[in-house]
């Protein structure tokens, strides 16, 4: 899994070196940081949930040290050093507003990055938006017309990452009983409990496709409404994967745990 997460980081970190004036390939970057796992390094070992991260200084900067493998992290140091597997949002999401910087792969010589306390900031504020609750009826339903290729790689990616929460997601524009139109999003047969964490995958894909003042409606349909059969004859369908099989549970390590995340200090 580590591997898989960190070919695509490197992949988006490349094309946004390549083109540094591309906003949609900076924000792609940034959306693959905040939806993986980084391996945060401690100055030592952590018993009560509190992280305290490794802090060093650059250029008169302030810089935490993340990883996006546990191999990178090793070839920084010749001996065994404590760290902290934690999700990339967690750590923007702890380090905003505290005048530090997150080294990303700092001295391993490739797809390193420095994310300023102010990216953090953004990126913390950005994670946090909260999509507007609208109600209307729909009328129409067409083909999507008019949508980015980013924003179908994103949603493609937000799903894949779905798996089990949702039976598939159908995509197509829409027209409500008012007149207005947009698009929609609509999750088949979703888990219940599963509707906020898939409100929040379809908002940050819109977000961090680069579409400016994009707008995207979603809505949750059971499998056996008609409404389904209508919208799928015109839709684009995107398939969630099958959930994997839980682990053996054990001691959770430190941010591991949504309801409780870690203290960096």
């Amino acid at each position: 899994m580590a591997a898989s997460n960190a070919n695509g980081l490197d992949m988006a970190h490349s094309a946004m070196m390549a083109a540094p004036d591309d906003d949609a390939a900076r924000m792609r970057y940034y959306a693959r940081l905040a939806d993986g796992m980084l391996y945060l390094m401690l100055e030592q070992e952590t018993e009560d949930g509190a992280v305290q991260p490794v802090v060093v200084t650059l250029e008169d900067a302030q810089v935490v040290l993340a990883y996006d493998t546990e191999e990178r992290l090793a070839a920084t140091t010749d001996a065994p050093v404590p760290y902290a597997e934690l999700p990339g949002r967690v750590i923007a999401a702890q380090l905003a507003g505290q005048n530090v910087a997150l080294g990303v792969n700092l001295g391993v010589g490739e797809a390193e990055f420095l994310v300023s306390p102010e990216a953090l900031i953004w990126l913390s504020q950005t994670l946090n938006t909260r999509p507007a609750n609208i109600s209307a009826r729909p009328v129409a339903f067409e083909a999507p017309q008019g949508l980015p290729a980013s924003l179908v790689q994103a949603l493609e990616a937000k799903l894949a990452r779905a798996g089990g929460l949702a039976q598939a997601a159908l995509l197509a524009a829409v027209r409500y009983e008012d007149g207005r139109r947009s698009h929609m999003l609509a999750y088949i047969g979703a888990v219940p409990g599963a509707e906020a964490a898939l409100t929040r995958a379809a908002s940050e894909a819109l977000i961090f496709s680069g579409v400016e003042a994009g707008e995207m409606d979603v809505t949750f349909l059971a499998a056996d409404l008609p409404v389904v059969d209508r919208m799928a004859r015109v839709a684009q369908h995107f398939d969630l994967p099958e959930p994997v099989a839980a682990p053996p549970t054990g001691p959770a390590a430190p941010g591991m745990d949504p309801s409780k995340p870690p203290k960096l200090r």
